[in-house]
């Protein structure tokens, strides 16, 4: 499995509940990925970022959600390029349900 991270800069003046509505209206694209396994949005108002943890099946997966299109997408819904990094996610911990 990978982890995928995201991030990007937001606007300034790009409200918390702008920020959360635009990213509720993405959950039916993400839900209907069979290669994605989880996501955890990201909000960081402090430092003006936002972003996503993906856990997908593989890398490949990652960057074909992430794609051209996507990227420019998101250029222009937040006004950065998003920017990315990949980890192996050879181990995880769920503690809600004592799967490792």
């Amino acid at each position: 499995m990978i982890t995928e991270i995201v991030t990007f800069d937001l606007p300034a003046d790009m409200s918390r509940e702008e920020v959360l509505a635009r990213y509720q209206a993405t959950l039916p694209r993400w839900r209907a990925n069979p290669e994605l396994i989880r996501k955890t949005y990201l909000y960081d108002p402090d430092g003006n970022r936002g972003g996503g943890v993906y856990l997908w099946k593989s890398v490949e997966a990652a960057k074909a959600a992430h794609d051209a299109d996507w990227c420019r997408m998101a250029e222009e819904t937040y006004g950065c390029a998003p920017r990315f990094d990949y980890f192996e996610a050879p181990l995880i911990l769920e503690n809600d349900n004592d799967k490792a």
